[in-house]
Parts: structure tokens; sequence; C-alpha cells
């Protein structure tokens, strides 16, 4: 079964692990970030956590916390780039956050 707050993927590089995760919903972007390190959550892994949480609950759209996730990741260094041109790269897919 498939998430409803699915959104395109975004490859994000956990810190501790050193692993590339596809994070492809709401759910998956809060999994991840619960998985932050503590000494190292910030202003920007609030905003990304409390737009999360607001998606879940229908206070905003599922692309808002898609975004805010995005800009987590892009300010903490984690988001995983297509070396060719440093855009973001998402894949057209729903994938669960597993290694």
């Amino acid at each position: 079964m498939s998430s409803l707050h699915s959104f395109d993927c975004v490859r994000v590089l956990s810190p501790p692990t050193q692993i590339v995760y596809e994070v492809a919903s709401v759910e998956d972007a809060m999994l991840f970030l619960y998985e932050w390190p503590v000494s190292r959550r910030g202003d920007d892994y609030r905003t990304a956590m409390n737009c999360c949480s607001a998606a879940i609950a229908e206070q905003v759209s599922i692309e808002e916390a898609r975004l805010a996730f995005v800009g987590f990741a892009r300010i903490s260094g984690s988001l995983v780039t297509d070396s060719a041109n440093g855009d973001e790269q998402t894949v057209n897919r729903h994938a669960k956050l597993t290694p």
C-alpha cells in the first residue's frame, strides 16, 4: 500500500552511516529527521519537522513539506545532487526509506 503523503523521491546521505536513502514521502522524511543527530538539529531541522507534521495534519501541502525537507537536506549538506549540474536529484518513483 502506498503512502497517502508520497512525493517525488529525494536522495539524501545519512551522516552517521554514510548510506544514501531515497525519501519518497512525508513519513519517510520524518523517519530520516528522527534519526538525525541531536547535536546537529537546528532551525532548518525544526522547520522541516514542523512542516512534515503539518502536512500529515493536512495543514500544509505535501509539496510544501517536500520543499522544507529539501531545504533542510541542502543546508545540512546531506542532499545528494546530480554531479553534472548540481541540481537536486529526484527519482520519479516511490521508494521506502531503506538502505
